[in-house]
């Protein structure tokens, strides 16, 4: 039987952080720190329950992250 491939790691980083930024900057600045895959949501908007390490999502408002969360 093959081994499950390694999860890769997630960055150190803290979601919060991108909260009052604009998207276009907080999307930059979250690449830079090493999220593989960075969500831009409008708010209430329905999304799925999966977990995806190294995805990191935005809810934003008026061109701003209003939210930010893991996964």
């Amino acid at each position: 039987m093959a081994p499950f491939p390694a999860p890769n790691a997630e960055p150190q980083d803290s979601p919060e952080s991108y909260v009052g930024l604009e998207v276009s900057v907080a999307r930059e600045r979250a690449r830079e720190r090493g999220w593989s895959t960075v969500r831009s949501l409008p708010p209430g908007a329905i999304v799925t329950m999966e977990y995806l390490v190294g995805r990191l999502n935005f809810e934003v408002t008026d061109g701003t992250v209003t939210r930010s969360w893991k996964g």
